[in-house]
């Protein structure tokens, strides 16, 4: 299938590893010229070398913290002037510590909302004048399965998130007319860095590891490379009519039934 994202312009945040890195990874391979960003300067841009090595294809890496507003729109600035347009825009970033919630102060509350929701509405919010002129814009929020089934110790980041899945559904219905979708992908268990962080700690992370398959139908720990396949089709032009939604990529292991 010719998803048709030859040369479209997609920014890819928090990118120099984890999904996103699998994201931009395959956004590029489908001909996409990416734009990626996150804090570490000399990895992003290890990251930028590796992937344009792999698919031939225009990697561009400018460091941003997207907790910082000013770093935030000098970085849009910039990822608009590289090409002159973006048609794309992959919302991610790291989440917040995992604690029961009586652990946590005001200080750690205001962390989780400027990293995990204020940056996702600044970011849209500077990028829509350049979707508005493409008429295909997309915008796609990496959030948490958490949104729809409960994680322990997840309270900062199960609170951001819900957060990120209304706004996206009143973002869809005003971003329409401009033909730009907006929608969520939320991750379950996905073979990352943070997978560690949700492990419990009286066993070791092996054993930890075979008690979470048994809660996934699939019986396996997912990989990056296949939620990226999922965010690759929902900036596609075949994705045109698909908007206001989360999607799960969990293995099944989700047990709402809406």
């Amino acid at each position: 299938m010719d998803l048709k994202l030859t040369n479209k312009v997609a920014i890819v945040l928090a990118a120099s590893k984890g999904l996103g890195k699998a994201i931009a990874m395959s956004l590029s391979a489908e001909g996409a010229k990416v734009i990626i960003g996150s804090r570490d300067e000399e990895l992003l841009k290890d990251t930028a070398a590796e992937i344009t090595q792999a698919t031939g294809n225009t990697v561009l890496a400018i460091p941003v913290d997207v907790a910082n507003a000013t770093q935030v729109a000098e970085f849009i600035s910039k990822a608009a002037n590289a090409f002159g347009r973006i048609d794309i825009l992959l919302n991610n970033a790291g989440g917040p510590p995992f604690d029961k919630f009586e652990n946590f102060d005001d200080q750690q509350w205001q962390q989780a909302f400027d990293l995990n929701l204020l940056s996702m509405a600044r970011t849209s919010r500077l990028v829509l004048p350049h979707l508005q002129k493409t008429g295909s814009g997309r915008i796609i929020n990496i959030i948490s399965g958490s949104v729809k089934t409960v994680l322990d110790n997840s309270v900062l980041s199960t609170a951001m998130r819900m957060g990120v899945v209304g706004m996206a559904k009143l973002m869809a219905d005003e971003f329409g007319p401009y033909h730009i979708t907006v929608n969520n992908v939320a991750p379950g268990l996905i073979l990352t860095e943070r997978i560690k962080h949700t492990l419990p700690k009286n066993v070791t992370p092996e054993e930890a590891m075979q008690q979470k398959t048994k809660a996934i139908p699939l019986g396996r720990i997912g990989k990056p490379q296949e939620l990226a396949a999922l965010v690759t089709f929902l900036a596609s032009e075949q994705a045109a009519y698909i908007s206001g939604q989360t999607i799960q990529v969990d293995g099944g292991a989700g047990r709402n039934i809406y």
